[in-house]
């Protein structure tokens, strides 16, 4: 077993509790990513601390009512989070989740990360969650037409406009101030009604409603809930195991033992 500082005996419980467990949920925010290099901003992409360089607070400049009031500064800041995932790729943990789902034809993931990096890594889509979307393909917002070239558009001028009508593009990601996808919505809460045996949250404060609730549910079900952090978070003492650590010093290592 590898050495990642974790006790042992808690990994061993973790792996035993997911190999007997028929329906998984593993949950992911921007902590899994930030071993692949982004930085973590409540699970947005953690670019910013505080207010950007054009002096407005992240979720002002980064936020539906600004991308269609001033698309150019909206779309500044959403080209810096593009880049920065682009530039990023699925680290080990990423593909240790991706096997164990192959592993475990009930194994689903909720994510808030819109990187793309579980389809990256391998994650079935048809078991995969981006409750807050996702970076492509761009859409038009005034024809609805989709247009894959993101990396292209990033090293135009800004916004992106369409190749069609000449309205601006955007990603199908939740920007601030804006609904949850419908669909993805209806399908966690089809998923949670059916229930879980096992809950595992990694890199998450899980500080949404709609991320915290399915590990409640499990928990008063009776079911395995346990989390993946460096740090403590306000659920962290209420797990059935707190693995102290990265997903990617542990992730591998449980997957060995499953």
């Amino acid at each position: 077993m590898r050495d990642n500082g974790v006790e042992p005996a808690l990994v061993l419980q973790t792996a035993a509790a997911l190999r007997h467990a028929t329906r998984i949920l593993i949950i992911t925010g921007a902590g899994l990513s930030a071993d692949s290099g982004l930085p973590t901003y409540r699970g947005v992409g953690g670019l910013y601390n505080g207010h950007t360089d054009d002096g407005l607070p992240i979720e002002m400049a980064l936020s539906g009512p600004m991308l269609r009031r001033d698309p150019a500064l909206c779309w500044k800041y959403i080209a810096q989070l593009s880049s920065a995932c682009l530039a990023g790729q699925p680290n080990a943990a990423h593909y240790a989740i991706a096997q164990l789902q192959r592993r475990k034809p009930g194994c689903w993931v909720l994510t808030q990360n819109v990187d793309g990096y579980h389809r990256a890594a391998g994650s079935p889509p048809e078991r995969l969650i981006e409750i807050h979307g996702q970076l492509a393909p761009l859409y038009c917002q005034s024809c609805g037409m989709e247009d894959p070239r993101l990396s292209e558009y990033l090293q135009r001028p800004l916004p992106p406009l369409c190749a069609h009508c000449h309205g601006v593009l955007r990603p199908p990601v939740v920007l601030f101030q804006e609904m949850l996808p419908e669909m993805a919505l209806n399908v966690l809460d089809a998923q949670m009604a059916k229930g879980f045996d096992a809950v595992l949250s990694i890199g998450t404060t899980a500080s949404f409603p709609y991320i915290h609730e399915p590990m409640l549910r499990t928990r008063v079900m009776g079911g395995f809930t346990a989390e993946i952090n460096p740090t403590l978070t306000d659920h962290s003492i209420h797990m059935d195991a707190f693995l102290r650590c990265r997903a990617l010093d542990v992730m591998e290592d449980l997957l060995s033992h499953i």
